[in-house]
């Protein structure tokens, strides 16, 4: 039977405690260093594990803050989980962190209720994860947007810059002004990834056009991802004061401030992760949704479960990029229907190597 369980961290807690499994001192190396969006960790490694593959495929979610429903990246790895259910016949459990403080004790709650992938969505699991993954050596784990060189943990970057230049691209080519807006959440050097690309792909079709940026929060603050207001509020003052009239908006749940601003004023957003076009639930945001930028975290998510299915049980690095549909532009309301093909031929030649992308603006 297929099923899908939703718990909190109370229940899960509740029902199988916190304390994770140590391996043995057998079971670990002297380490290794892991790269993240926010810095590096050392990462006590297990031995390999060489399977069984599990009879039955459980696989545990753990969410950041803002979880499903924030129209993006978690929804994204949502979608991921939902696949694996109906086309593997996964087990799924998911668990949202409130709080920074919720990420470990999540990661060893699904561990401990006996998943196996257990996939942490977002950099900022790094520490929690180094600590679970080191002392329950027989778990799989999946770490999205990190890099981990461990035995038991599977991980997968992306070339946000890529999707990112496309839909800069396209904002430039339907701007009326030559002036165009980025807000970002986090001010860090992943999410400098998004913004270069769009003013990369921007100045690529206009050498001269303005594009104003702003991020919502420093590095650590987890406020940057669940400010719309604050999002809005910026939103606002470029579209009527600055005479911007293309948003684009790398910033998780923020975002859909930026979004409402685009509807009061009748002006262009550009979503980002998922297909905002389809997903946001902003009244009215379809009419002002130019395009998404996607970040294929379904698949990634889809691609770790499917691998421990097969038998797959090893760490590993896979990098999402234009080459391999990991990320793109989403095209639903039929706005870029008349540029499509100057955006393709962009695509074309980042792929062959032609037109290198910044990750820095």
């Amino acid at each position: 039977m297929r099923k899908s369980t939703r718990l909190t961290a109370v229940a899960l807690i509740a029902t199988f405690g916190l304390l994770a499994a140590a391996c043995g001192d057998d079971k670990k190396s002297e380490g290794t260093t892991a790269g993240t969006a926010g810095g590096t960790t050392t990462v006590p490694a297990c031995p390999e594990n060489t399977g069984p593959a599990p009879t039955d495929l459980k696989l545990g979610v753990a969410f950041d803050t803002g979880g499903r429903g924030d129209g993006t990246f978690n929804d994204s790895a949502g979608l991921g989980a939902d696949r694996a259910v109906t086309e593997l016949g996964a087990v799924k459990q998911e668990i949202e962190a409130v709080n920074e403080q919720d990420r470990q004790p999540n990661l060893e709650a699904l561990v401990n209720a006996g998943n196996s992938p257990v996939i942490a969505v977002g950099f900022a699991f790094g520490d929690a994860l180094a600590n679970i993954a080191a002392a329950n050596c027989d778990t799989v784990f999946g770490w999205i947007d990190g890099y981990f060189d461990a035995p038991n943990i599977k991980t997968t970057g992306f070339a946000e810059e890529q999707g990112s230049f496309l839909v800069g691209a396209a904002a430039a080519l339907k701007s009326e002004t030559g002036h165009l807006g980025f807000i970002g959440g986090q001010e860090i050097d992943l999410i400098k990834k998004f913004e270069a690309g769009y003013i990369a792909g921007a100045k690529a079709i206009n050498p001269d056009i303005v594009v104003e940026s702003q991020y919502l929060g420093a590095a650590g603050d987890n406020n940057a991802w669940g400010s719309p207001d604050k999002a809005k509020e910026i939103a606002l003052s470029w579209y009527n004061d600055k005479d911007v009239d293309v948003i684009y908006t790398a910033a998780g749940g923020s975002g859909n401030g930026t979004i409402e601003a685009a509807v009061e004023a009748g002006k262009w957003a550009i979503g980002v992760d998922s297909d905002q076009y389809n997903t946001s639930t902003v009244a009215g945001a379809k009419d002002h949704i130019l395009t998404s930028m996607l970040k294929r975290v379904d698949t990634a998510v889809f691609e770790f479960a499917k691998a421990v299915k097969d038998g797959d049980l090893s760490g590993g690095f896979k990098t999402f990029n234009l080459a391999n549909d990991g990320v793109g532009y989403s095209t639903s309301g039929g706005y870029l229907d008349d540029i499509k093909d100057q955006l393709e031929a962009l695509k074309a030649k980042i792929i062959s190597g032609e037109i290198e992308v910044p990750t820095k603006p």
